[in-house]
């Protein structure tokens, strides 16, 4: 259906296209949540999520400007590069990209964003929006076929990127998920042989920690801020009320601030003592404070996703992860204990891994009968360096090549060649053993048999399960969530063509 072009200047309320490309299988909070901050301040606004809808052109003509939210980076590449497609629909309608990634437009050569917002980025999203609606009278011209003065060529244009990062306290209302496909799209608990649908929701934001790997505290500098608890629990009964059985707290370390998640929880099994829930912790905090676990527990705690990264002691340094392997087998006795899962997750590949290292960490996953706790993508895991990183500031001089522009990370190379090319078979390895839905233990013999294959290293004895650490679940019965892949795992082809915008054949870019 023809559309009159529109320019971007507007009085009174925007139209403000949401844009999620990916965020871990969920439903995108990230977008949800600015989508009620800028409803309820009077724009209009619709959502769209490129992980399971398609992006057509009639979506963009509508919008009189288009925000892509980026809380990893695969989200950020994904949002790039959609933003450049969009461009080639409208080379004037105002474009931003807001969360935990948005600096690094800043450094992509031909970026086509505007506006990019780190850290607590509603409160400045809306005002962008509120900017905008302050501009002059709307002109509308009818859609002839013919593209707008100074849009001839619809090609990207080069913009200077306004990079912000906002750290503002602020209180978070009810998110807009009913702009988004419902929760039977997205990821489900996977748990003891059944499927349930579940939701996704923070309590806090940033962290109090600095590794040195992470993109947290390059945004938040040891900061965190809280959500308030009516909020969380608001959120919660709507994702109740679309089906959800199990929620997913996605903060970047739940016990940061304990007393507040421990009122959380407390409130959430008191009104919902039926729901499940998963939490992410690091080990030092699992250890820190064992004796909240057993309360978490009954309180439907099932799994815990915990930043194990290496069995090397030295390269947990280099991290500065405040942990030692010797750690991560007491955090998964704790856990246990307890009554819940432990899923680490990995980083097997850095500048300063050895053949051996690897060997070590398949035996850290076997002594403590985690093969049924690991997917297959977190062996394959290689350190990415954006700019900003910590690691900058470390022994990595040296040891880095160029910028990458499209991977949005400087390059390196491991000392061993064997290590490069193992992570790109172990990536391929994971992203069939997800799509064809091999058994965990299957999964973690294939990837172990290719690891010992590329380095040359026969039969390795793999280590036996220490019997205190057994769980009492068969390995594929473990809950999890169903999708497997990883915010710092680089996104596959399916995902960056997911994030193509289908023009019409005979459609006339503006």
């Amino acid at each position: 259906m023809n559309q009159p072009y529109r320019t971007t200047n507007y009085r009174g309320p925007v139209r403000i296209l949401l844009v999620s490309t990916y965020e871990l299988g969920h439903q995108p909070l990230h977008v949800a949540s600015p989508a009620g901050a800028l409803s309820r301040a009077g724009h209009e606004v619709r959502c769209l999520d490129l992980s399971v809808e398609p992006f057509d052109i009639g979506i963009v003509r509508w919008a009189d400007a288009v925000a892509c939210s980026v809380p990893m980076h695969t989200a950020c590449r994904l949002a790039l590069a959609a933003c450049s497609q969009i461009r080639t629909v409208d080379r004037e309608i105002p474009l931003c990209i807001y969360g935990l990634y948005a600096h690094l437009a800043d450094s992509a050569a031909g970026s086509a964003v505007d506006l990019a917002i780190s850290g607590e980025y509603e409160p400045r999203l809306v005002q962008w929006a509120d900017e905008l609606s302050a501009r002059a009278e709307p002109v509308e011209t009818p859609n002839t076929g013919e593209a707008p003065k100074g849009a001839s060529d619809g090609s990207a244009v080069k913009l200077t990127t306004r990079a912000e990062v906002d750290l503002r306290r602020g209180r978070f209302g009810l998110p807009s998920r009913q702009l988004l496909p419902g929760l039977d799209r997205y990821a489900r608990l996977a748990a003891h042989g059944e499927a349930r649908l579940a939701g996704y929701v923070e309590a806090s934001h940033g962290c109090s920690h600095r590794c040195r790997h992470c993109p947290v505290p390059v945004v938040y500098d040891g900061r965190t801020r809280l959500v308030g608890t009516e909020a969380v629990m608001a959120d919660v009964a709507q994702l109740v009320d679309m089906g959800a059985r199990h929620i997913t707290f996605g903060d970047p370390d739940f016990l940061n601030g304990p007393h507040h998640s421990l009122r959380v929880v407390s409130e959430f099994h008191s009104t919902f003592p039926d729901l499940t829930f998963d939490v992410t912790a690091k080990v030092e905090h699992v250890l820190a404070h064992r004796e909240l676990w057993p309360r978490l527990s009954t309180s439907g705690c099932l799994f815990v996703v915990s930043a194990f990264e290496s069995a090397s002691s030295s390269i947990l340094e280099r991290l500065d992860k405040g942990h030692s392997p010797s750690d991560e087998v007491e955090a998964v006795s704790v856990l246990r204990s307890a009554g819940i899962e432990p899923r680490p997750s990995l980083m097997p590949f850095t500048p300063w891994t050895k053949p051996t290292d690897l060997v070590d960490l398949f035996d850290l996953v076997s002594r403590c009968d985690l093969v049924g706790n690991v997917d297959p993508v977190q062996f394959a895991i290689r350190l990415l360096v954006p700019p900003g990183s910590l690691l900058l500031h470390t022994d990595l001089d040296g040891r880095l090549g160029p910028y990458d522009d499209e991977r949005l990370s400087w390059t390196w190379s491991s000392p061993d060649a064997r290590l490069d090319l193992l992570a790109v078979e172990l990536a391929e390895l994971a992203e069939r053993a997800a799509s064809e839905g091999w058994a965990a233990v299957e999964s973690f013999e294939a990837v172990r048999a290719q690891t010992l294959r590329t380095l040359d290293m026969g039969s390795a004895r793999l280590a036996p399960t220490t019997p205190r650490l057994r769980s009492s679940i068969p390995p594929d019965e473990r809950p999890r969530l169903t999708e497997s892949w990883f915010c710092c795992a680089e996104p596959t082809e399916a995902q960056l063509g997911g994030a193509t915008i289908q023009v019409p054949i005979g459609a006339t870019s503006t």
